[in-house]
């Protein structure tokens, strides 16, 4: 009965030394973070593909149809001009914290993403 006390999980986690508490401390918290980080940065690149896609549906002045068009009465450049700016200034800060999110991980983990 000893010897299977003596080679358990458990009696083996509490004969390990503070290296090796240390290290697999270490593994721990820098899987989880390099695992976070490669996330966010996969979360601004859809971010900034699906801005992209919204300024780009902007310039479909087909309300209903493939072959309707927006009347020029209907139109509200003022609106668009606004709003086209707001998704350029968006995208255009977004582009800023990927790139500094890319050089940021490659210094922390020591490889590319």
């Amino acid at each position: 009965m000893e010897e299977n006390l003596a080679t358990g999980a458990f009696i083996t986690s509490l004969k390990r030394n503070n290296k090796q508490i240390r290290e697999d401390r270490a593994t721990s918290i820098g899987e989880d973070a390099q695992l976070l980080y490669k996330r966010f940065v996969e979360d601004l690149k859809v971010q900034i593909k699906r801005m992209l896609r919204d300024q780009e549906n902007m310039l479909d002045l087909s309300p209903d149809t493939a072959t309707s068009l927006k009347l020029a009465s209907d139109f509200n450049a003022a609106e668009y001009v606004e709003k086209d700016t707001q998704l350029s200034f968006k995208i255009r800060d977004a582009r800023i914290r990927l790139e500094l999110a890319i050089e940021r991980y490659k210094y922390l983990f020591g490889e590319e993403i």
